[in-house]
């Protein structure tokens, strides 16, 4: 399993989500490979699913089913909460 943060330029924001995404996971015992990319860089095969804010997720060219859409990048609950939403349904 391949977890992939993204954000518009790839650097800060999707550094602190991938950050926090492994502290999720841990919590939740998942075992996962996480990365952080920008949006421009991401393609469909780059994970297994992909998180980022609202803001960039409708530009994503990626399938919906491969997306997990934050409100606010810096809340680790919400990131908790979409992340066991997601791997309970899989």
């Amino acid at each position: 399993m391949k977890i992939m943060a993204v954000c518009g330029a790839g650097l800060g924001s999707s550094f602190m989500m991938e950050m926090n995404i492994k502290k999720v996971i841990k919590n939740l015992n998942i075992t996962a490979e996480v990365e952080h990319s920008d949006l421009g860089s991401v393609t469909p095969d780059a994970a297994d699913v992909f998180v980022m804010g609202r803001d960039i997720a409708y530009s994503a060219n990626l399938p919906e089913s491969k997306l997990i859409i934050v409100n606010s990048i810096i809340d680790i609950k919400e990131l908790e909460t979409k992340l066991s939403e997601y791997f309970q349904n899989k």
